[in-house]
């Protein structure tokens, strides 16, 4: 149980200030686990506490810390659509990088940063194990590719037809399709809203805690940033 519970929380942390700190490392596992070497976020431990976080009057905002290389794209969605969701006020900040299923989880949140040098990776949604060479296989990754693009697009300043061109770049990556972004052309391009770190995030968090308490009718300002 407390090997469970030590699991549980390895996370997502609460510091003193009434801030939850949620870190997303590795790569995010799905419902198959992945090798025991490998640094991982597991979804089905953060589900659970970022409902909690929700819950506790004592929480006043969350900081998402991402250094990600992506992984499975429903577990990353569910994550993503349950920070977006939240009524308290959340900001992330990209560090290593925000790839794949991790751009979704970087602008899920209402305020985004990513260092100078951290990267964000676009590609399409890929398949991984057997793959059944029919048309239903072809729409159904298809409509998970347009769940994303929508997302995204929704949180974010970019638009749809721009971040797709980002998606389907040939001319960019060596062996894929897609594109990789560094952290001021990610500003540019309306991914992130804006370049900083450590101490901006805070302070741009503890900007939105104070408007959500003077204004608790309005749980997300977002108009204001």
């Amino acid at each position: 149980m407390e090997e469970q519970k030590e699991q549980l929380n390895e996370n997502i942390v609460s510091m003193q200030s009434k801030i939850f700190l949620l870190s997303i490392i590795g790569e995010v596992e799905g419902h198959e686990a992945l090798g025991e070497r490998a640094k991982a976020t597991r979804y089905e431990h953060i589900l659970p506490s970022l409902a909690r976080a929700e819950d506790d009057q004592n929480i006043e905002g969350m900081l998402i810390l991402l250094n990600t290389v992506g992984g499975d794209v429903e577990a990353g969605l569910a994550i993503a659509e349950m920070i977006a969701s939240m009524s308290k006020p959340t900001v992330s900040l990209v560090l290593g990088g925000g790839h794949s299923i991790g751009v979704p989880l970087a602008v899920s949140a209402d305020y985004s940063f990513i260092v100078p040098s951290g990267t964000m990776v676009i590609h399409p949604v890929r398949q991984n194990g057997m793959f059944i060479g029919v048309a239903q296989s072809y729409r159904n990754m298809t409509k998970t590719q347009d769940r994303i693009v929508e997302f995204v697009s929704a949180h974010s300043q970019i638009s749809k037809d721009r971040f797709e061109t980002l998606m389907l770049d040939t001319t960019m990556l060596v062996k894929d399709v897609g594109s990789m972004l560094d952290g001021r052309e990610a500003v540019r391009e309306g991914l992130i809203n804006e370049v900083g770190g450590i101490a901006e995030a805070l302070e741009r968090l503890h900007i939105m805690i104070r408007e959500n308490q003077r204004n608790p009718e309005n749980k997300k300002q977002d108009d204001c940033f």
